[in-house]
């Protein structure tokens, strides 16, 4: 079981807190605000009003015990950046702070934060990249190259095995999983696809666009 402290609950912050309190996380909340601490206090281990850019306060809640610390402090800038930092210095194991443009980001990532999570940046690219095709129905990013897009299956897929297309030689692509009838299975080289399927395929943007035409 993970011990996490979110500092910052207003929408975001909160629907983090509340999907890893169901995860089973023992999640410790901080806000300056009562009344969103009020409204996270049935949904979380523990929530304490506070500064967080307060050294002392901060020390009190025993930093190197998460085993995670994640700040999603929205509107003001300056006080997440020294959240940010002052988590470090106090021995935090991972920091994970929310940036909202890339000078941001740049700054968290030099000050403290191990990592960056950049909302508006990734549901924006997401939407961007749905609503340019209609073959591309998802898609995860997993890193800068590679990502993860569910495909409706080509037409001239219809009744083929997966072995017999190649498009792993080919593009460079892997078909991971397979949906039909809202099913999703782990296909195998001789799973027949129909062109009523869709898969799961990961690889690069480009090699997507070569693969399926886009």
């Amino acid at each position: 079981m993970k011990s996490v402290l979110i500092i910052g609950v207003g929408q975001f912050g909160s629907h983090i807190a509340r999907r890893m309190n169901r995860m089973h996380c023992e999640v410790m909340a901080v806000d300056v605000n009562e009344d969103r601490i009020n409204a996270i206090l049935p949904d979380v281990t523990n929530a304490q009003i506070g500064d967080s850019t307060n050294a002392d306060f901060m020390h009190s809640l025993g930093i190197p015990d998460y085993d995670v610390c994640i700040v999603t402090i929205s509107g003001n800038f300056q006080n997440s950046l020294e959240t940010t930092a002052l988590l470090k210095e106090l021995g935090a194991v991972r920091v994970i702070a929310r940036a909202q443009n890339d000078v941001q980001e740049k700054f968290l990532l030099r000050n403290g934060a191990d990592e960056t999570v950049y909302p508006e940046k990734q549901m924006a690219i997401r939407l961007a990249t749905k609503a340019a095709s209609d073959s591309i129905l998802d898609y995860i990013q997993m890193d800068k190259k590679v990502s993860i897009y569910e495909m409706r299956v080509p037409e001239e897929w219809d009744g083929k095995a997966i072995s017999s297309l190649d498009i792993r030689r080919k593009y460079q692509l892997n078909i991971i999983a397979v949906r039909s009838n809202d099913e999703l299975t782990v296909p195998m080289p001789d799973t027949v696809l129909h062109d009523s399927d869709d898969v799961l395929v990961i690889g690069s943007l480009k090699d997507i666009q070569k693969c399926f035409r886009i």
